[in-house]
């Protein structure tokens, strides 16, 4: 009989998040124990790990600075010196001359074992910046105003989530509840106390803030998995009331971007499954006055839509690959599109509304970044940096490639595959499956400095574009989410198998890597391996991985729950939905096989995925698998999510992981 390791949730889980050293002696004494196992495994391949470390730390450019961002008679950047994990901000005049540091965040940081940098923002009129910091993991930050004239923090407001600036002189920031969801807006005008100006009362939606390019108008969005509602204030009356664009209605989506003299829509409202655009006079923005301007065209998902001056920047999705099309007011439009197999892209408008020009972010799997620089009306386009590998790296010596698998039920999933020109294909590879999966968030076929020292070695590299992402378009989302979650994992399983059979991989040289709800998709695949087809899979990898979905969806009291029902289901108020969670959950799937190795991460000051879920399923697994591969579990007593913070301070982690998978592979 499988225990149950209930106790391993404090009793004051949340004050365990905040902090970390309230965590009760036997659940610390059990997880310092899994720790130390997992050092002691890491120690037996000490050189490895140095090698690792070595090889990724060349990956990094020393020295480097951003891009700078023309703001006004400014132009902001950023600047890593060497040995800079977190850098500088800084500015110039626009038109040349003496920079300055606005704020050294690598002096910042000093004496915090922990240090996220949150929202940096400088004010309209350039003269404040707002700043927030988290040195826990626990998401709450601290958010101070300096004034740039003097270098000074006049204003500092502690439990902070979201910034954004209205006017000069009002910013807006967003605190999260005691379930630690964010569900409030505050207004603070310089030398005034905050406002509350809108709190979200029902649970499954979360709030966020921000500002449109125009600068007109604050934005609040209230959100949920499938439905939202948005509040405006314009910042000429910046002190008034929030007004509702178009009530909450379930199903309804839409997010605003405002143009001139109207906003433009991106929505799936009338059965827009993929999304489609309408436009609003700026004075009527409800649904009942909005008009059509680019249709929904199914499996070509709209992503999202920035305007500058009289052009809309869409950014889109076709065969799961991503493209950009520029459409002016006048009827007139381009698509931006790309030659390889597979890419990803993404936009950047600026700070400017009136700028002719905006950048493009283009990368492969075999492409570092490079960032293009495209004029709107003629289409001139400029290479205006690109990521330099300072150890070297020739594209030129990789295949990438996409491939479609069948999946169980007849539906072609995409994948992409990278591996070296001369790794034979002939069956005798190690291989790595890479997935995420839910969310409708699609995994992005871009370029990993980290994955090389994998494909060097001679593993191929695959990326699981599994449903539950949003790559073929909404139907790709619905057919992976709720009471169709299986698919996801049956994906993952034919991709595996798929590898295998078409000689892109030995069986028992495959491994599986996922993080959060990406590390439930690996666990749930590897628990179907086991039942299946044991010894197909030698490793698996499940970073903060989402794995106790039935008691994490079964308890309102945890942050994200209630939120989440519409993505996973309610198992408290409906038995089918509480038995198909049982049918895959992987803490309640534990039984008596021979488990792959297994390397998993938790934190706990993580308020997304709580420590106990990956402690739980390592306890369960260790207690009952019928075999005696490793088994780790390393849990960051410091951080949250998102672990360790900095350019180098991931390094150690990432070297861990694929320490791990070569030597459970065989390739190291």
């Amino acid at each position: 009989m499988t225990s149950d390791w209930s106790w391993l949730r404090a009793d004051d889980w949340r004050g365990c998040v905040a902090d970390p050293a309230v965590l009760p002696l036997r659940i610390r004494a059990h997880l310092e124990a899994e720790n130390n196992r997992c050092a002691d495994w890491f120690a037996e391949h000490a050189e490895l790990l140095k090698t690792l470390e070595a090889e990724l730390h060349g990956r990094i450019e020393p020295c480097e600075d951003s891009l700078h961002d023309l703001d006004g008679p400014w132009a902001y950047f950023t600047r890593y010196r060497e040995g800079d994990d977190y850098g500088q901000c800084l500015r110039r005049p626009r038109e040349g001359g003496d920079e300055v540091v606005i704020l050294d965040v690598e002096h910042e940081a000093i004496g915090h074992d922990y240090f996220d940098e949150g929202d940096v923002e400088h004010s309209p009129d350039h003269r404040y910046l707002a700043w927030a910091s988290d040195t826990t993991g626990d998401e709450r930050y601290t958010l101070r105003v300096r004034d740039m004239h003097t270098d000074e923090d006049v204003l500092t407001v502690e439990d902070v989530f979201e910034v954004t600036w209205g006017t000069s002189d009002t910013l807006f920031f967003t605190r999260v509840n005691d379930e630690l969801r964010a569900s409030r807006v505050f207004r603070l005008t310089l030398g005034q106390e905050p406002d509350l100006i809108f709190e979200e009362h029902d649970p499954r939606f979360s709030v966020s803030i921000g500002t449109t390019l125009s600068g007109a108008y604050v934005l609040i969005e209230s959100e949920m998995t499938d439905c939202n509602e948005l509040l405006i204030v314009p910042t000429g009356s910046i002190n008034a009331a929030p007004l509702v664009v178009e009530p909450r209605t379930a199903g309804l989506e839409y997010w605003i971007e405002h143009q001139q003299d109207r906003f433009v829509i991106l929505t799936n409202a009338d059965g827009a499954a993929d999304y489609k655009l309408v436009e609003a006079p700026i004075e009527s923005p409800g649904r009942q006055y909005w008009q059509e301007i680019e249709p929904c065209v199914e499996a070509r998902p709209l992503l999202d839509v920035s305007a500058l001056g009289d052009w809309l920047i869409i950014l889109e999705r076709h065969r799961a690959l991503p493209q950009v099309r520029l459409v002016h007011r006048d009827g007139r439009e381009r698509v931006l599109q790309f030659g390889e197999q597979a890419y990803a892209l993404g936009v950047d408008a600026g700070l400017e509304f009136d700028a002719d020009r905006f950048r493009i972010t283009y990368t492969s799997p075999t492409t570092p970044d490079c960032i293009y620089e495209e004029v709107l009306e003629t289409g001139v386009r400029t290479l205006v940096k690109q990521q330099r590998i300072p150890s070297g790296h020739d594209s030129s010596n990789y295949c990438c490639k996409r491939i479609w698998v069948e999946s169980h039920d007849g539906i072609d999933i995409p994948v992409t595959v990278l591996h070296l020109r001369d790794t034979m294909l002939d069956g005798t590879a190690a291989a790595l499956i890479y997935g995420y999966g839910a969310y409708g968030s699609s995994t992005p076929a871009s370029f990993s400095s980290s994955v090389l020292s994998l494909v060097d070695r001679g593993m191929v590299y695959a990326i699981a574009h599994v449903r539950g992402g949003q790559e073929l378009g909404r139907s790709w989302y619905e057919s992976g989410r709720l009471q169709h979650k299986l698919n996801s994992f049956e994906d993952c399983y034919a991709i595996a198998q798929h590898l295998v059979q078409h000689g892109f991989a030995a069986r028992g040289r495959l491994a599986l890597q996922g993080g959060s709800a990406g590390g439930l998709l690996v666990a749930a695949t590897t628990d179907m391996a086991v039942r299946r087809d044991p010894g197909l899979v030698a490793a698996t990898v499940a970073e903060v991985p989402f794995v106790d979905v039935l008691s994490t969806m079964s308890d309102a009291e945890l942050p994200l729950t209630p939120g989440e029902w519409s993505e996973w289901g309610n198992p408290i108020d409906d038995a089918t939905v509480r038995q198909y969670m049982a049918d895959y959950s992987p803490v309640d799937r534990v039984g008596h096989y021979a488990y792959p190795a297994m390397y998993t991460t938790a934190g706990i000051s993580d308020p997304r995925v709580t420590w106990w879920e990956p402690a739980r399923w390592v306890a369960r697994l260790r207690e009952s698998r019928s075999n005696e591969e490793p088994l780790l579990l390393s849990t960051n007593m410091e951080s949250g999510h998102f672990g360790d913070t900095g350019r180098y301070g991931e390094l150690a982690e990432t070297a861990r992981e694929l320490a791990f998978i070569l030597v459970a592979t065989g390739q190291s």
